[in-house]
């Protein structure tokens, strides 16, 4: 018999059959459950008070399969993504997800995958549901239910690893999963497009990601009155590419310079992506709209904003301050209808306002439904997620 759960109880199950018989043991009791990578998403969602079980994902911390061939691989949750790029870049091939992970921190695949996070590598290659091929779930019913497979096809039918992806773990807990792997680039060179006018800094920018250039990432960048385009090329023609940009750039009426020498920019670019004290808002909008959330956030009281172009998503940094949650309240009425979903945020802030400011309707009816689906009993972080979930 699986044994009772008790307050802040903390497992570190062994393997996958494990996780599946604590949950169920939670469940049974009416317990809540909450799953811990590597805690790089703990100031996310809404502020919840401690669960009845803890459940950590570190010791599932196995790469199952590298296959070379296929440009696949399947892995536990718990694998560290350092450690896999790492893996994988043996043989000149990489996962080709690139977020920021703060000071220090340590993000796993499964976290990664379950809060649906991603970095400058998403304007070529997808956010992480484009690299999921398959999954295994834990389920508070004991069960453990794999959806998708390990090779590269559409297949017909429910799709449970991208449902999952971006679900933080409130239908399930992820324990394996199966992903789309890419080359190595075996050099990248970025063109840096500079100005202080946001509309032609904004046009810049449009024009590039309508340009036939095949970049490895196109992002924006506005702090403090100006603003920056970065334009990554990455393979044999790398330094071809960025030189591409630079004179799109000047046709445009933009200055632009060609680094070779890039990862620090990039690296710096991600790690304005979060805040460890102060609030992150991710604005989902279009490519038009650039000049008005870069004016808004600035409005709004944001000190920099990192953009990805092609996508549309920003990233608004606020400092923490008695009226944070007030700026957060006015950029989404000045950037309405356009989702501003908070997610770096003191627990104070998370306290005075919904962290995902959506509305009742019918799209929060039908991810009810889901929940009450997988997870009938509310054990998987009951209250997280949008809505209360």
């Amino acid at each position: 018999m699986a044994p009772a759960v008790s307050p802040l109880r903390r497992e570190a199950p062994a393997d996958q059959p494990e996780v599946a018989e604590l949950l169920a043991a939670c469940a049974a009791e009416g317990g809540r459950a909450r799953t811990v990578g590597g805690g790089t998403k703990r100031g996310w969602g809404h502020p919840l008070s401690d669960p009845d079980l803890e459940l950590s994902t570190r010791r599932l911390d196995r790469i199952v399969e590298h296959n070379e061939g296929d440009f696949t691989a399947v892995l536990e949750a718990g694998v560290p993504l350092a450690r896999a790029q790492e893996a994988f870049a043996l043989s000149g091939q990489m996962l080709a997800l690139d977020p920021p992970t703060g000071d220090g921190a340590t993000a796993t695949i499964g976290g990664v995958v379950a809060s649906g996070d991603s970095g400058p590598l998403r304007h070529r290659y997808g956010a992480p549901r484009d690299l999921i091929l398959g999954v295994t779930m834990a389920h508070p019913d004991g069960t453990l239910a794999r959806a998708g497979g390990r090779v590269i096809k559409n297949v017909a039918g429910y799709d449970l690893a991208k449902l999952n992806t971006g679900a933080f773990g409130t239908l399930g807990v992820i324990v394996q999963m199966a992903v789309r792997l890419h080359p190595l680039p075996r050099g990248t060179a970025t063109a840096v497009v500079r100005s202080a006018d946001s509309g032609a800094l904004a046009r810049a920018a449009a024009a590039l990601a309508h340009a036939r250039l095949e970049l490895q990432s196109l992002d924006a960048r506005w702090e403090g009155g100006e603003g920056s385009v970065l334009a990554r090329g990455g393979g044999a023609a790398a330094r071809e590419q960025a030189e591409a940009v630079v004179r799109l750039a000047e046709d445009q009426g933009v200055s632009a310079e060609l680094v070779e020498e890039d990862d620090g920019l990039w690296d710096e670019q991600r790690s304005a992506q979060r805040s460890a004290a102060g609030v992150v808002v991710r604005v989902s909008g279009v490519q038009a709209q650039l000049p008005a959330v870069w004016r808004a956030a600035e409005a709004a009281g944001a000190t920099s904003v990192v953009t990805r172009v092609a996508a549309g998503i920003s990233y608004a940094c606020i400092e923490a301050a008695d009226d944070a949650a007030i700026a957060v309240e006015r950029l989404r009425r000045a950037l309405a209808p356009s989702p501003c979903v908070v997610l770096d945020a003191p627990a104070a802030v998370r306290e005075s306002l919904d962290p995902w400011g959506v509305s009742e309707g019918a799209e929060l009816q039908l991810m009810r439904r889901l929940k009450a689906q997988f997870d009938p009993a509310g054990t998987c972080n009951r209250g997280l997620y949008v809505g209360g979930i």
